[in-house]
């Protein structure tokens, strides 16, 4: 299996053969093949696409995949809307999206509804983390998930990024370059105006 393969279906095996676990099983039918993740040991990005045909396909095909796959919440979410599989698409590409901002994909132990999709009072999206996920999260030192949410006719998008207290430390010690110049001309200018005065006599 190519390395583009293993990162769109982390669900299957190093020999190529996919998880009996049916809530795998299914999922390894949801994600397009357009997926991407990048950590550089400080931020960590997950970006997944999910077809919203295929995934209709799945809850009908099998009823049970809500419950295994989506909490109460997100389910009672998704199914109060028109057109639920685009819902559960997001939901879904989100998940994969956050296991591969923290480099881990579903491994490890950690479980698909490890990660919940919550919305605030503002119905902006975040997520929630329990069990293995938390645990990991927690060991990388991740600050914050901040999480976007997308769809069109065909396709469910989201991106993920998982910030530890390292990319934030960074941020807050990094010197801006344009208020370093000013600070120079100021200590320029003051040098300037302490020759410019008169010695005493």
């Amino acid at each position: 299996m190519s390395e583009k393969e293993a990162a769109c279906h982390p669900e299957r095996s190093a020999e190529g053969a996919e998880s009996k676990d049916p809530v795998q099983r299914d999922s390894a039918q949801v994600p397009a093949s357009a997926a991407f993740e990048a950590i550089d040991g400080q931020v960590g990005l997950g970006v997944d696409i999910v077809e919203i045909a295929r995934m209709k396909r799945i809850l009908g095909r099998t009823p049970s995949f809500r419950e295994r796959v989506f909490s109460e919440d997100e389910r009672a979410y998704c199914d109060a809307m028109a057109n639920p599989e685009v819902h559960y698409a997001t939901r879904f590409a989100a998940k994969e999206a956050v296991v591969k901002a923290l480099g881990t994909g579903f491994s490890r132990g950690i479980g698909v509804r490890d990660i919940e999709v919550c919305r605030n009072a503002k119905g902006r999206p975040y997520v929630k983390l329990s069990g293995r996920a938390k645990e990991i999260a927690d060991e990388q030192g991740v600050r914050e998930l901040p999480l976007s949410l997308s769809f069109t006719h065909t396709d469910a998008v989201a991106c993920a990024m998982a910030i530890t207290e390292d990319s934030v430390r960074a941020a807050e010690e990094r010197v801006n370059p344009m208020e370093e110049l000013a600070k120079q001309f100021k200590e320029a200018r003051k040098m300037l105006d302490e020759m410019d005065t008169p010695l005493p006599t």
